[in-house]
């Protein structure tokens, strides 16, 4: 192409030159032979000489020029330039300038545009990426023209590498000028430079691509499956360790899903390809797979881990039960965990336990379950099934237990024993009908099939409370008195009771009258209870005494219902005639038999009994309890007493009304005997002795200060001797070590003063100043005796002592 070019230019340069003719234009193009680069831009101006009226460009193909988007013409009077932008193969050829006179003659001008291609690399990308162990093909689209020859390098290091031949067992450059691995790996990555050539204009280019080899993820788990129980705030970590280039993207997902960190998941990666997912507080929705995937550029791979959560056993079924009685009750139970809890019962009334399978002894409960359900089924129903029945589901990592209560209902059941009550005219009296029911019945009154009315009539009225209804009566006449009927009715059944109201009567008589622990004043009355209490419920006995030569009776109630009463004030050595009666709400019944007693004479007084107590110092004290006074008052305590070796007795005259005699003043360390006698009107009691000892004089100082004082006199005693101590200490502490509450506030008050105390100054001056100290024995106890000890204080603050004594 380029010698059929050079030899056209040449043709036409020939061609153009001027001709000698007698014509007026003369026509020329700047540029007779342009060679251009594929893609510059370049323009041409063609000059006439002589006056055209026009002027046009024809391409290599003949055809006339007009403007477009990479041609452009400037046309003048006498020139015209042609601009070719980006300028492609195509445009290369012979172009010409026409001019055209007035005459229509006209002049042109050729000129040859020649297009070359240089070295371009087009679209060549760095890095280039590849699988591992697949055939890598490293694209270097580079173009010329004439034809470039390529070479490839391989970069390791500083040291280039030249591909040849004798590298195509792994390397091969092919036709279109790539460069071919053969199973690339990763030892094959690097640097790799693709260089062109064109030998006719000595032009060289090249381009560093980079090859990347891609190698898919190696995934492996440390552990497949965990165990964990829920509810417990359990946590669980799965690990994934993966490999690959790049470093895989590790995601975990669940059920199709990818899990997002959230307070439940915690996601972790840490070094040496190293992912975990932690599962937090985990709870029985958390078991299953879990997926740990890992991808890349080259691809991805995955592995699956399990959670197995158990579950604590947990009853989510069981309801209260309302039987009716005889009547079959049925009670489930369901319950739910992992693994599948086994369910027990128990009653809570006798504490049997039913398991499956159980049956009771009466053959009326019985218990079958499987799959966390559990059924107890109780044929006819008693009311001793009534109550609380509890449901536990165990399983080996635990248990639940809840509890149900079985209602029954039954038909009213009467709880009064009493059907007869007792009354009389004008007195009210209240006839209970008690019913026990479930639900509650309704209650009504009859009386002779007539419905007593709720609100009850002129001498009727009914009181109704949960479970009972009472019937108040007043009888007025005989006629009110006869049978009632209560009906008790609720929507299991109707039941019927009777009850009769008769007229009440006064007790009879008590009978066996008995006199017991007679004395010259005092009586015990006992007796029996009468045979009848006339239907009303005795209120009290009545005792009526006299003596015999009396006519009036005196009376004595009893304490409540007692058969035993006690009569006082009586007078010594007489007769008395006692009876009793027994009283009720309808009145005083019959007296029993009259019986006679005599009450004792006067005599001497018993003996009283003593009890002793030493006193304070030499003082003892004693006791003096009063026995049977004989029927007259005591007048005085006689006590005589002696030490073991005297012969001679010492007495003392106590009042009678006294309850203690104090001997005083004692001898230490000597036994006493004792013989106190009580004295009436009538005489002497008999003697009772009585023996003491007293201990050896007391030895403590304290004990003879202290013996006079009481608590509270010691304890201020022993308060103000402990504040002595602290003030003692608080001195030495001042003057041996400068220190102590004494210390702060003299120098508090010295800091106030302009001079110092006398004392201070001598210490400043070097003078000692002296402490008097009392000795202290081996035992650490203060002595009595004058020894003291001299401190010496320096202005140094040293200290030296001194003894008085060869002691010291």
């Amino acid at each position: 192409i380029l010698i059929i070019l050079l030899f056209t230019r040449s043709h036409l340069i020939a061609y153009s030159r001027p001709v000698t003719l007698n014509t007026v234009l003369q026509v020329s193009i700047s540029l007779n032979k342009v060679e251009l680069s594929v893609g510059e831009s370049k323009f041409f101006k063609c000059t006439v000489i002589g006056e055209p009226v026009n002027l046009e460009w024809f391409n290599p193909q003949g055809e006339r020029i007009v403007s477009s988007q990479r041609v452009a013409l400037h046309t003048g009077e006498d020139s015209s330039r042609l601009t070719i932008y980006n300028a492609e193969v195509e445009d290369a050829g012979i172009y010409r300038c026409q001019a055209t006179d007035a005459q229509g003659q006209t002049q042109e001008a050729t000129m040859v545009l020649e297009m070359y291609q240089k070295l371009t690399f087009r679209n060549v990308r760095s890095p280039q990426e590849f699988r591992h162990d697949e055939a890598a093909e490293v694209v270097c689209d580079v173009i010329a023209s004439p034809a470039p020859a390529v070479s490839w390098f391989y970069q390791k290091g500083f040291r280039s590498m030249e591909i040849t031949e004798e590298h195509y067992s792994k390397f091969q450059v092919l036709p279109n000028n790539n460069l071919q691995i053969h199973k690339v790996t990763k030892a094959d990555e690097g640097m790799y430079r693709c260089e062109a050539r064109v030998e006719a204009r000595g032009e060289i280019d090249f381009v560093d691509i980079e090859l990347v080899v891609n190698v898919p993820p190696v995934l492996s788990v440390l552990q497949q499956a965990f165990n964990a129980t829920a509810d417990y705030q359990e946590s669980v970590t799965f690990t994934c360790v993966t490999s690959g280039s790049p470093d895989p993207e590790v995601t975990w997902h669940r059920k199709g899903q990818q899990l997002e960190r959230s307070e439940q998941y915690v996601l972790n990666t840490m070094e040496a390809g190293r992912s975990t997912l932690t599962i937090r507080n985990i709870i029985q929705g958390d078991g299953g797979d879990y997926t740990c995937r890992a991808t890349n550029k080259a691809g991805a791979e995955e592995r699956e881990l399990f959670l197995k959560v158990f579950v604590q056993p947990h009853i989510t079924q069981l309801r209260n039960v309302t039987a009716v009685e005889g009547s079959a009750a049925m009670i489930s139970c369901v319950a739910e965990g992992e693994p599948l809890p086994e369910i027990s019962w128990r009653r809570a009334n006798d504490g049997q336990s039913f398991a499956d399978g159980d049956k009771s002894q009466d053959g009326r409960v019985d218990v079958r379950g499987r799959h966390g359900k559990s059924m107890l089924t109780i044929s006819g129903v008693k009311l001793t099934d009534l109550g609380r029945f509890d449901c536990e589901a165990l399983s080996r990592i635990g248990g639940h237990q809840k509890s149900m209560f079985l209602d029954i209902e039954y038909m009213p059941k009467f709880q009064t024993n009493q059907t007869i009550f007792y009354s009389w005219e004008g007195n009210p009296i209240n006839i209970s009908c008690d019913v026990k029911s479930n639900p509650p019945a309704t209650m009504l009154w009859r009386r002779e099939r007539l419905t007593i009315s709720a609100e009850g009539t002129a001498n009727t009225r009914i009181h109704t409370t949960d479970g009972k209804s009472l019937l108040e009566v007043t009888p007025v006449s005989d006629r009110d008195f006869g049978r009632y009927n209560c009906t008790a009715r609720n929507n299991i059944g109707v039941k019927y009771q009777e009850f009769i109201l008769a007229q009440a009567d006064v007790p009879s008589n008590p009978y066996s009258v008995r006199l017991s622990a007679m004395s010259q004043r005092i009586a015990t009355v006992t007796f029996m209870k009468p045979d009848s209490h006339g239907g009303v419920p005795i209120g009290h006995y009545l005792v009526n005494y006299k003596d015999v030569g009396s006519q009036d009776w005196r009376d004595v109630k009893s304490h409540g219902v007692q058969t035993i009463v006690l009569l006082t004030g009586l007078e010594p050595n007489t007769t008395y005639e006692v009876r009793v009666a027994a009283v009720n709400g309808k009145g005083q019944g019959e007296f029993s038999h009259t019986e006679s007693f005599q009450t004792l004479p006067i005599r001497e007084p018993s003996p009283p009994a003593v009890h002793g107590q030493r006193g304070m110092g030499k003082a003892y004290r004693l006791g003096l309890v009063k026995q049977d006074d004989g029927g007259m008052p005591i007048v005085e305590y006689i006590v005589k007493y002696k030490t073991d070796k005297e012969e001679q007795w010492m007495t003392k005259l106590v009042s009678g009304q006294h309850d203690f005699a104090l001997l005083q003043p004692l001898q230490w360390n000597t036994r006493y005997e004792v013989e106190i006698t009580a004295r009436n009107v009538k005489g002497l009691s008999e003697p009772t002795f009585y023996q003491f000892f007293m201990p050896q004089k007391p030895d403590i100082i304290a004990d003879s200060l202290f013996s006079g004082l009481g608590l509270g006199p010691v304890v201020g005693l022993g308060l103000v001797g402990f504040l002595l101590v602290l003030v003692v200490v608080d001195v030495s502490c001042y003057f041996l070590r400068q220190c102590g509450l004494l210390m702060c506030i003299t120098r508090k008050l010295c800091s106030k003063k302009t001079t110092t105390s006398g004392k201070s100054k001598e210490m400043e001056e070097g003078k000692a100043a002296y402490l008097k100290l009392p000795l202290k024995e081996e035992n650490g106890k203060e002595t009595l005796k004058a020894d003291m000890i001299e401190i010496k204080v320096h202005s140094d603050n040293s200290i030296h002592t001194k003894q008085d004594d060869s002691k010291a």
